[in-house]
This record gives structure tokens, sequence and C-alpha cells, in this order.
């Protein structure tokens, strides 16, 4: 027990890691490039800009963070791959922009917003780049439109093996993509805010009641990767089977997709529900899993 140590990456973790002060402030000077006394406080918001698409919460858990001059920032993690990454990110961080007006407001009114995505998966094929900011400019002059809403990507599976430069951010990006304890302790000698989030770890890896919930949600994300490619793969033995019938690639995609849409859902449902142990049997149990798409009618 005592050397158990969570995954920063996991987003239960971060999040749990990012309720320290001193950590939040030292992770954002290195993504924002700012010098850290320049950060004179933080705060943690609540998150309520995905309650109304509760049903694309699995793998993303927010941290949303208000800076002392009211830039607006939502920090995220996504475990899975997630093709429509950017379509995703820029909703969210749209509806955070016009959620600062009211009615019979003027436009000043409008505080910058950042986006912090952290992948666990490659988004950007054309590159070998793992980190990537992007704001709103001119094609031809550069010239940006506004600073008011930024972007910026980490994508873990492309950081460097080796640590060749000891700039911020790719320190923090080695954290949080560790799982060896050797790893975090050299991590955390060569920053100190790095040190405070190391301890900050080392304390909720200890936290029992912490540690059940994150079992539960680790245990949740492994299911779910299991399941998704369990239902890829009936979806593509039903289309082999079915273009083998009709001749036609038609039916080997259609059935892919049918099948893959139905698992998906009642993953989603199981979820929300928490119901992780029947998450887990639907992955062994043929005959329950069919009982469980009956009970929630997506059959």
């Amino acid at each position: 027990m005592s050397g158990f140590l969570m995954k920063p990456k996991i987003d239960f973790a971060f999040k749990e890691i990012m309720m320290n002060e001193n950590v939040r402030i030292g992770f954002l000077s290195a993504v924002l490039k700012l010098k850290p006394e320049d950060i004179r406080e933080t705060e943690v918001l609540n998150t309520y800009l995905r309650k109304e698409h509760e049903e694309d919460k699995q793998g993303i858990l927010d941290v949303r963070i208000l800076l002392n001059d009211n830039t607006e920032i939502d920090i995220e993690i996504q475990l899975t791959e997630l093709k429509v990454w950017a379509d995703r990110s820029l909703f969210y961080l749209s509806k955070m922009y016009t959620g600062q007006i009211q009615q019979g407001q003027k436009y000043n009114v409008f505080k910058k917003c950042v986006n912090i995505s952290i992948l666990d998966f490659k988004l950007f094929a054309d590159t070998k780049e793992y980190y990537s900011c992007f704001h709103i400019r001119e094609d031809t002059r550069n010239t940006i439109l506004t600073d008011k809403m930024e972007f910026h990507i980490l994508e873990l599976p492309k950081l460097p093996k080796e640590l060749k430069e000891n700039n911020d951010l790719l320190l923090w990006a080695k954290f949080i993509a560790s799982e060896r304890k050797e790893d975090f302790d050299m991590l955390a000698e060569k920053n100190p805010y790095i040190g405070s989030a190391y301890e900050q770890l080392q304390i909720i890896s200890q936290d029992k009641q912490k540690r059940l919930e994150y079992e539960a949600r680790e245990k949740a994300i492994r299911d779910y990767n299991q399941m998704i490619f369990e239902a890829e793969e009936k979806g593509r033995e039903k289309g082999r089977e079915e273009g083998r019938e009709e001749g036609r690639e038609e039916g080997r995609e259609e059935g892919r997709k049918e099948s893959i849409e139905r698992i998906n859902k009642l993953n989603k449902f199981l979820l929300q529900n928490k119901r992780y142990d029947d998450l887990e049997r639907t992955a062994n149990d043929a005959d329950f899993q069919q009982q469980l798409l009956s009970e929630y009618g997506l059959l």
C-alpha cells in the first residue's frame, strides 16, 4: 500500500493534483509561458459546461480555473482516441466564451478563454511535435483577429523518451505521463512546482477513499476501451458475414456501425449510472450484454 502511486494522467488523479494552488500556478506558468510570480492567484471553478451533454463525458474530466485577471481556463484530459477532439474543444470553449455575457451587456465584458487539452493519443499525424498552440489569425499576414480564444494541446504519445532538454512544459508533460517512482523523483528534483505535484500525488495515493475512487475510475476506463475493441471486432465480423452473403461492402460497414453504436450507448449508460461491475461483466458474458441492451431499449 505504501508504495502505491496513482497515474497522473488518469483524470481523477489529475484533478486531485490540481486542487493544490501551487501546482496550478506551476503548471499554468509552464503552458502559458508566464512567470509564476505574475500569477497572483488561481481559483478552481465548478464545471458546468457539459451538463447538457453528459453522455459525451467518457474519458473527460475538466479542471476549470479562473486566473486573477479573469482569464478562464478549461483543462481537460482525454484518455481514449477521439478524432473529433478539435471540434469538441471549439464547441466547449465557445460555450465558455459566450457564457460570459448576459442580455443587455456590452461586448467588452468578454475575457480571455483558454483550453488546455492533454491527450493520450496522437491527434495530428503531420507532426512529431508533442505541443501545439492555436489562435485565430489571418492566413497570409498572420495577424491575430482576437486573443480571446486560445488552444493548447499536449500529445503524450509523442513525448521524447529521454530528456535532452529541461524546459518546464516538457517536464510537466513527462510528469503527467509517468508511472514509475524513479521518474517522479527525477522530475521533482528538476522543478519545485512538479515537486509540489509529486507531494500531492503521494498524499492522495495513500488516501483510502480516494484510492477506491481512482481504481473505480481506472477500471471503468479500462473496461470501456476493452468494450470498444470487442464491439469493433464483432462489428467487423458481422460486416464480413453480411458482405459474403450479400456480396456488398455496404453490408460490412452497416453491421459494424450498428453494433458499435449499440455497445457505445450501453457503455455510456452503465458509466453514467456507475454500474462498473456490470460493465466488466458484459465483456465476458454475451447473454448478460444482450440482457442489458434489452433493458436500455437498445435492441
